[in-house]
């Protein structure tokens, strides 16, 4: 039986396989916290969890509506795929690589897929940019992002496997950010960027001169869930990745911590003018930056290369020691593990 996408308000009366959501009406396929996922088809992207879906054929896939309540790579990919289950288990590999690289960000071109993965990721996010709006810019849309997703949901869907076709006849579309991307990857690979890690909390330290695309950034985080940028002038980012957000199933993690003991830490020193602020643990990537203006949640998304990033008055040094202690002692007594629920994690912001 051919499947069909259907917008997400729809499955309230209809089953359907539930793509990267979550809902009681269908079988879900989804690596978000919580979600009602079986255990054996668990993987780290909703893409994933797909592909072990189709390959299991698991009760659930004869339903023919599939859907999702929002549009990013991972779940458009989910959806793809399912619709287009021959295809997409040809291009399994490449596929499985464009989730991980959307939503982890987590580029890896030693991968023998990842270059052309990359450039599908590119060619999605300069037409959903150019067509519709960026990433997290529902909320300045008049539509919330369940409904204003349909029409991307629509336009990909149709669109998509020509550019899976034949990649370089719209070399004109992904180039731009393309060229952006490996312009970092090949800077973060000099042998003068310095790297830390600390394994014990889940931290990269890289030390840039120049912001880069998150692509190239987050490259050497694998495994990783926190990373501090600090970049020349004194200008510093730390974020917690998506991968702490989501039910990761390939390895354990550390719970995400509250940032507003460090925050006020940091700004008992900071003698910039400007303050330090960060977004709540369940925000799905919070950065604790130094603040000019608040940012909202499309500009957050954005490219470190697209905000501004200020100069801070703590060295580098010392804010290294700041932040590695304060989690260094605050994750002491906390032993990672996989399936963290959000009770949980709230809880050691009660503490």
């Amino acid at each position: 039986m051919p499947r069909k996408y259907i917008p997400f308000t729809a499955v309230k009366k209809q089953k359907a396989i539930i793509v990267d959501s979550m809902h009681p009406n269908g079988l879900v396929l989804s690596h978000w916290r919580g979600a009602r996922t079986p255990d054996d088809l668990r993987g780290d992207t909703s893409a994933d969890i797909v592909f072990n879906a189709l390959h299991q054929n698991v009760a659930g896939l004869e339903e023919e509506a599939v859907t999702a309540n929002h549009f990013d790579i991972d779940g458009f990919v989910g959806v793809w795929a399912l619709l287009n289950q021959e295809v997409a288990l040809q291009n399994e590999q490449l596929l499985r690589q464009m989730a991980l690289i959307g939503d982890f960000r987590e580029l890896d071109l030693q991968v023998p897929e990842a270059d052309k993965a990359l450039k599908l990721v590119c060619w999605i996010n300069a037409k959903e940019k150019e067509l519709f709006y960026p990433p997290f810019g529902a909320e300045e849309q008049e539509e919330n992002e369940v409904m204003a997703s349909v029409p991307k949901f629509n336009y990909f869907l149709q669109e998509f496997a020509a550019v899976l076709n034949d990649t370089d006849a719209f070399k004109s579309v992904w180039e731009q950010e393309y060229k952006e991307v490996m312009a970092g990857y090949k800077l973060i690979n000099q042998p003068e960027v310095s790297i830390q890690k600390y394994p014990e909390i889940g931290l990269v330290i890289i030390n840039l001169p120049e912001p880069v695309h998150y692509y190239a950034l987050f490259s050497k985080t694998r495994g990783f869930d926190m990373v501090l940028a600090i970049y020349n002038g004194q200008r510093y980012e730390l974020e917690y990745k998506y991968t702490t957000w989501i039910d990761l199933a390939s390895r354990s993690t550390l719970p995400r911590l509250p940032l507003k003991p460090l925050i006020k830490q940091l700004n008992n020193v900071e003698k910039s003018g400007y303050s330090w602020t960060g977004e709540h643990i369940t925000d799905t990537g919070p950065i604790l930056r130094l603040a000019g203006n608040t940012l909202n949640k499309r500009e957050r998304y954005a490219n470190p290369t697209e905000r501004p990033i200020y100069a801070s008055t703590i060295t580098p040094d010392n804010l290294k020691s700041i932040i590695t202690q304060y989690f260094q002692i605050s994750y002491s007594d906390i032993q990672p593990k996989k399936y963290w629920n959000w009770e949980e994690i709230k809880a050691f912001s009660r503490e």
